[in-house]
């Protein structure tokens, strides 16, 4: 542990050389190369059960979303929701699915639109899920968003209907 100079003589900054800091500085262990490849390797493994789980969260956003189609919408209800939605986003980004993660990140935006004013539109929410449960199925699932550009740029335009109309209302 070695203190930091410091202009305020209040206040003492300690920099800290933790155990593990230590085990990754000494000599030996994986190179960096295989270590990322052995990672990459575990990722694919994992990708079977991440779909299985995008399916049970697809259809409980559905069921979710279904209790606010008469345009009775809880602040706990939207956020829950909201929450699962970034789930979704944040995982398929870390499981390399950049379609999920697009398709997720939309309706994401769009239940910000929402939060933020917008009127609740349930077409609007059944095309997101329904891409999402494109987006796992295995021929999309490894698909850039710019690989299917018919589907990505009409949820962008949906998207950006519904950032209007927020704007309009709010």
């Amino acid at each position: 542990m070695t203190e930091t100079p410091n202009p305020n003589p209040n206040v003492r900054i300690f920099s800290v050389d933790t155990r593990f800091q230590q085990m990754a500085r000494r000599p030996g262990g994986v190179p960096k190369e295989l270590a990322i490849e052995q990672a990459l390797s575990q990722l694919d493994g994992f990708k079977d059960e991440f779909v299985d789980w995008v399916d049970r969260e697809v259809k409980e956003l559905s069921a979710a979303f279904k209790t606010m189609t008469d345009g009775r919408q809880r602040a706990s209800e939207l956020n829950d929701i909201y929450r699962r939605c970034c789930q979704l986003r944040d995982t398929g980004t870390t499981m390399g699915l950049e379609l999920i993660t697009f398709v997720a990140d939309n309706l994401c935006q769009v239940l910000d639109n929402v939060k933020a004013g917008a009127p609740y539109d349930a077409d609007v929410v059944a095309c997101h899920t329904d891409a999402l449960l494109l987006a796992k199925q295995k021929n999309y699932r490894d698909l850039r968003p710019d690989q299917v550009i018919e589907m990505t740029s009409g949820l962008q335009k949906i998207l950006d209907r519904t950032k209007k109309i927020g704007e309009s209302v709010g």
